[in-house]
This record gives structure tokens, C-alpha cells and sequence, in this order.
């Protein structure tokens, strides 16, 4: 069985750093895509960052430039480095791995996984952003 085993998180003030880590343990077959996704209160739980199976890295508008995803395959960790936060970076970040393309499509897309595409999700790391 494929687990998400997040890392990472916390209370930052405006303009600094956190880094954000996501451990893949079990077997895995074939490829797949990971990515990351945030909920601010109130709202759904959104793509923010992901990479394709094939290593492309896609982001949201609002974070492009300012985080940066990567992944170690020999370790099967995703990271999420989030530079000059803001306080609307303030959300729960969930990291996912996608094992279908309709779930792939979601990660890749940076959707909205309201269809339950998306098998595996990490525990959530709570990111607080203060001015």
C-alpha cells in the first residue's frame, strides 16, 4: 500500500522561506505524477504545483517563481520549496501522487480533485504566513 508521509510546515513571517517534504513509501508500478495542493479556510483544495510523468514541472500563477518543485527518485520524495511567502500562501498543503491518467490530469491540470481521482494523499501540513 502507497503512503504519502509529509514533512515540513510552520509559522513564517512575510517574505521568508519554508520547504515542504513528501515521502513515498510501498511499492509503486510504473509511472506516476506528484504534486502539491493547498486549502485556505473556506476554500477547495487546489493544485499549486506538479510534475508530470515525465519530469515536466507545472505551477500556479500565483506561486510561479516564488516555489519550486522538485523530487528526489531515489529517496521517492517530492519537495516543495516556498520562497517570499505571503500571507495568502497561508493554506493546509497536501502533497499527491497520481497513479491514472484522469488523476494525473488533475495534478497536472492543478484542479480540483472533486471526483476522488487522486488514491494517495499526504497527512497535510499546516503553513501560516503572517504580516
Amino acid at each position: 500500500q502507497v503512503q504519502l508521509i509529509q514533512s515540513g510546515g510552520g509559522s513564517v513571517e512575510v517574505g521568508r522561506s519554508l520547504k515542504l517534504s513528501c515521502a513515498l513509501s510501498g511499492r509503486t508500478y510504473g509511472s506516476y505524477c506528484m504534486g502539491w495542493f493547498r486549502q485556505a479556510q473556506g476554500n477547495e483544495r487546489k493544485g499549486v504545483a506538479g510534475i508530470s510523468t515525465d519530469g515536466v514541472t507545472i505551477y500556479d500563477d500565483s506561486v510561479k517563481g516564488r516555489f519550486t518543485i522538485s523530487q528526489d527518485n531515489a529517496k521517492k520524495t517530492l519537495y516543495l520549496q516556498m520562497d517570499n511567502l505571503r500571507p495568502d500562501d497561508t493554506a493546509m498543503y497536501y502533497c499527491a501522487a497520481g497513479f491514472s491518467p484522469r488523476a494525473c490530469s488533475i495534478v497536472t491540470g492543478l484542479g480540483v480533485d472533486r471526483q476522488n481521482y487522486i488514491a494517495v494523499w499526504g497527512q497535510g501540513a499546516l503553513v501560516t504566513v503572517s504580516s
